[in-house]
C-alpha cells in the first residue's frame, strides 16, 4: 500500500476518476478548437505562428498539455498496479512513466512559451 499512495497522483479512486474526466474534457475541447481551426483557416506559417502568439491560446495549450500527462499518468498507473504484480518491476515502471512524462511536459512548456 505504501509504494500506490507514494505514486497514486490522487488519494483515491474517486479523484483519479475526476483527473480522468477532467483532463478528457480538456482535450476534447483543445482537439475540437484545432479541428475548428484547421477546418475555418487556410493554415500556414503566419497564421500557425499568429494562433501562438496569443496568451489565451498559449494557456488553453499549457492546460491541455498538463490535462494529456495527468491523464496519461492515472491510465498508466492504473494499468501498471492492475497488471504488474511485482512490487519492484511496478515501481521501476511508474518511475518510468514519471520520467517520460515530466520531460514531455517540462519540454512542451519550453515550446509553448519559447523558453
Amino acid at each position: 500500500m505504501g509504494m500506490n499512495s507514494v505514486t497514486n497522483i490522487g488519494r483515491n479512486g474517486i479523484q483519479d476518476w475526476i483527473i480522468q474526466r477532467v483532463s478528457a474534457y480538456v482535450l476534447a475541447f483543445y482537439t475540437l478548437f484545432l479541428l475548428g481551426f484547421f477546418v475555418t483557416t487556410d493554415v500556414d506559417y503566419q497564421s500557425w505562428s499568429a494562433l501562438f502568439d496569443q496568451a489565451w491560446f498559449k494557456i488553453f495549450t499549457l492546460l491541455a498539455l498538463l490535462s494529456i500527462g495527468a491523464h496519461a499518468w492515472v491510465g498508466l498507473w492504473t494499468v501498471s498496479t492492475d497488471y504488474i504484480k511485482s512490487a519492484m518491476q511496478r515501481f521501476l515502471f511508474q518511475a518510468a512513466c514519471i520520467l517520460v512524462i515530466f520531460v514531455y511536459v517540462v519540454w512542451g512548456i519550453q515550446i509553448i512559451w519559447g523558453l
